[in-house]
Order: C-alpha cells, then sequence, then structure tokens
C-alpha cells in the first residue's frame, strides 16, 4: 500500500467511525472512584498455547480481586485483524476496557482520542505503583509506552517482551578458532570479530551440516534489524526530543556500510523464504542469523532436527562499551469511551497481569521475557532448564525500543525496502537520507492536526 494510501484508509476509518482528531482531554483523578463489581472486557490476539496463559490469569484476578471486577478475555484474531476492529469502535462505548496494542497502533488511536492516558493510574497514591514497583520494571520496557508525539502520554503498560539477538553456532566457531580462522573464543562482541567469522565461514563448510552451501550471516531484511544494527554501532533511529527520525544518523550510516561491505565480500546473504535462516541455521549451513528471542524454541527444534550442534543466543556484536538490546512486543491499552469505574478496574487487573509472581507465570508459559528485574527469583528453574533463554535475559538491561509513533507500520515497510536496496549496492548515504526524508513525512501527515499538550 503506498504511503499516501495508508494513511487516507486510517483517516477514512476514524472517521467512519465519527472519531475526530484528539482534541486532548482533562486528566481524571481516581482518588474517589469505586471500582467495584466493574466487568472488564480484554481484547487480545493470543492463540494456544498463550490463549491459555491468559485465561488462567484472568480467572485467578476474577477469583482473587476484592472489588468483584470480572476479567472476560476474548480474541480477536491476529494484529491486523484486531486493529480494524479497533478502529471500527474507538472512542465508542463498543470498544474494549482493554486491548493489546503495539506503541503505533495505539499513537494511531491517540490520534482519536481513542485511548486513556495511563499516568494519573499508574502514579495515583492509591491505586498505581510505588516507586520501588516502578523501578523494578526494565528501564527500557517501562518506557517504550511513553509517547513523545503526545506529550509525554501513557498509552499502554508492557506485559512481556522479547528482544533481538544474535544466533551463532558455538561448535562451528570452535572449528574455525582450531584451523586458525578466526583469532578469537566464544561469540563475536566486535562487528570486526562478526565479519572475520563470518568471511571464514562462507569459505570453511560446518563439519556437522547435513545439506552443502555455506553461509556467514543470512539478513532477515527488516525495519527492526535495521535498528538493533543501528544501535550495535552507537546510532538512533528517532529523536524524542525532536520527534523525528534520524535514518541517516551516523551510526545508521555506519551499520548499513557494515553489512554492505559483508554482502560484497560474499559473506552475507538475504533470506529468501519464511525462516529460511532459521532452517538453514538447524542443518548448520549459517554460521549467525539475528532475530527475535521468541525464536528460541524455534532454533531449538530446528537444530534438534538438523545437524545436532551446540549453540546459542547473545547481543550482536557492537562499538559500543556495553550492548544495547532491541526490545519489542505489544503492549495493553485502555480504549476511551467507559466510566472512570471501568478505566480504574482495568487498570487493576493490568497491574495484577505485571505483578512479579503472574508475570513469571506468564513469561514460563509463552517463552516472553518478563518486564520486572525481580522476576528471575522466581525463574531459576526455567532458567536451568532453558540456559539461552537465561543468557539473553541478562541481556534485558541494556534494552532500548523502537519508536512508538503512529504511521511507524509504513515507515517499517519503506526501510525494509530500503535497506535490501542497499545490501543490493545502493549507495548507503543517498538511501538513508531519502528513507529518512520519507520517514518524516509520513510522520508529519500522521500528526497534521494534533495539538500541542
Amino acid at each position: 500500500m503506498k504511503r499516501g494510501m495508508w494513511i487516507l484508509v486510517v483517516a477514512a476509518a476514524l472517521a467512519a467511525a465519527g472519531v475526530a482528531l484528539a482534541q486532548g482531554s482533562a486528566a481524571t483523578s481516581y482518588a474517589n472512584v469505586d471500582p467495584s463489581g466493574q466487568t472488564v472486557t480484554f481484547w487480545h490476539v493470543y492463540t494456544q498455547p498463550n490463549k491459555g496463559a491468559i485465561d488462567d490469569i484472568a480467572k485467578a484476578f476474577n477469583a482473587s480481586n476484592p472489588y468483584h471486577i470480572t476479567v472476560k478475555t476474548e480474541y480477536q484474531g491476529n494484529y491486523s485483524d484486531l486493529f480494524r476492529k479497533m478502529l471500527a469502535v474507538l472512542g465508542t462505548k463498543d470498544a474494549p476496557n482493554i486491548v493489546v496494542a503495539y506503541q503505533n497502533q495505539a499513537a494511531t488511536y491517540a490520534l482519536g482520542d481513542g485511548v486513556v492516558d495511563m499516568r494519573p493510574l499508574v502514579d495515583s497514591a492509591k491505586w498505581g505503583l510505588s516507586t520501588a514497583d516502578k523501578a523494578d520494571f526494565f528501564p527500557g520496557f517501562y518506557a517504550s509506552d511513553v509517547f513523545a508525539s503526545f506529550g509525554g502520554a501513557r498509552y499502554g503498560f508492557p506485559p512481556s517482551r522479547s528482544a533481538e539477538v544474535m544466533y551463532y553456532n558455538s561448535d562451528w566457531l570452535k572449528e574455525l578458532r582450531a584451523a586458525g580462522k578466526i583469532d578469537f573464543d566464544g561469540p563475536p562482541t566486535t562487528p570486526a570479530q562478526f565479519e572475520q567469522a563470518a568471511c571464514a565461514a562462507a569459505k570453511t563448510p560446518f563439519s556437522k551440516a547435513t545439506s552443502k552451501g555455506s553461509m556467514g550471516y543470512e539478513l532477515s531484511v527488516d525495519a527492526s534489524r535495521f535498528a538493533s544494527w543501528t544501535f550495535a554501532f552507537g546510532g538512533e533511529i528517532f529523536d524524542n526530543s525532536a520527534n523525528h527520525f534520524t535514518y541517516n544518523s551516523p551510526g545508521a550510516v555506519k551499520a548499513m556500510t557494515f553489512l554492505q561491505g559483508l554482502f560484497k565480500k560474499g559473506c552475507a546473504s538475504v533470506v529468501t523464504e519464511n525462516y529460511g535462516d532459521q532452517t538453514d541455521f538447524g542443518a548448520g549451513r549459517t554460521l549467525f542469523t539475528v532475530g527475535s528471542s521468541v525464536g528460541i524454541p524455534y532454533y531449538k527444534s530446528a537444530v534438534d532436527a538438523g545437524a545436532k550442534f551446540a549453540w546459542s543466543a547473545t547481543a550482536l556484536p557492537h562499538t559500543t562499551p556495553e550492548p544495547t538490546i532491541n526490545i519489542y512486543g505489544a503492549s495493553v491499552s485502555i480504549p476511551s469511551g467507559h466510566s472512570a469505574a471501568a478505566d480504574l478496574a482495568s487498570w487493576l487487573f493490568i497491574k495484577y497481569y505485571t505483578s512479579p509472581s503472574v508475570q513469571a507465570t506468564w513469561a514460563k508459559a509463552t517463552n516472553y521475557f518478563p518486564v520486572r528485574k525481580s522476576v528471575a527469583s522466581e525463574m531459576s528453574d526455567y532458567f536451568s532448564a532453558h540456559p539461552t533463554y537465561k543468557q539473553t535475559f541478562d541481556l534485558l538491561q541494556y534494552g532500548k525500543a523502537e519508536p512508538p509513533v503512529p504511521g511507524y507500520d509504513f515507515v517499517r515497510d519503506e526501510i525494509a525496502s530500503d535497506m535490501a536496496a542497499i545490501m543490493d549496492g545502493a549507495s548507503v548515504t543517498d538511501t538513508l537520507q531519502a528513507a529518512n526524508a520519507a520517514s518524516n513525512e509520513i510522520l508529519a501527515d500522521q500528526l497534521k492536526g494534533l495539538p500541542k499538550r
């Protein structure tokens, strides 16, 4: 879908629902609100086994909360299905009380004043989180639902997250080291080491590979890959203070120049089919891939069914003193159109959902990461059984999120296309200048008419 068409579709959907652009609303005080007896409808996208896990969490809340609040979970299809359904009921009494939403989707809802700013709930002396509780959340997770484009409003709250990690074949790295092809032990921690190993692997097949062919790095072209590599080179893709994209930042230029160099040297290739990098990794044909930590169980299955080697996942190689981990995941938002009592009841469920013991249950059932640091003490058994999960969990302190702005869906398409062009040999500087201009145009079009807050 062309950029202008995407904007018109959203605008038309909002208009069809009778929703005007946000005009702002006074913050609600919940100090004297009584949430007793409220029924809360929760629209989600979870299929089994995650659906069973969220159903059980809601049942436990219903049975234990002292206000006799009842949460009803309702599956609404995939994220696109849910997004379309939300646009049709935005700002009305037909909207759910809680909805699963990515940050850019919540930002689109906010354009129509269709979600509640949760700051008065989170910060309430009576109903909110204590200072210690707030500090228990991983900073990158906690900050990812604060929207700079909307004056710092909080239009979501994080129940779980995943992270971009580098998967690597430990046995193959050891073979390359023993053969004198690389001069370091363990996974690469710098781009230079990554290049050395990737180029060596392209010329030196893995001894246990179950199929022919050898690749150093197989790149799945995606806006999140772009962000992850840019973060690894100390760059940014968005300036929160100025509220604009920075896809042409020095770090982004360095990252894309580095990746383009791998392609020119024959040390990297592009994934050509869904999960092809995962399949090739399992067969022992690819030394490195980069993808979501949610894929850990699937990588395990691929390796177990394939070349059966030692492997793990860790941070991308980086030029910064510490790694920066690209974290992402859908949050939960409170749609507008309901009473203060219903909004408060919704928040109390979200508060329960993100409490440490419930977080441990949710993480174990879904393989998502919990959002609170203290949950680690309740997951020792899971960590022992899933060491790769534990290794990546330990990196969450270095998390950073992609921008929570409206129109980011189309921006992602733009960046993926431009990233593919760069890997095909297009000018890095020229391509990123154009990509940045196009991305900021999308953002400006989305924010037209939005009042200052």
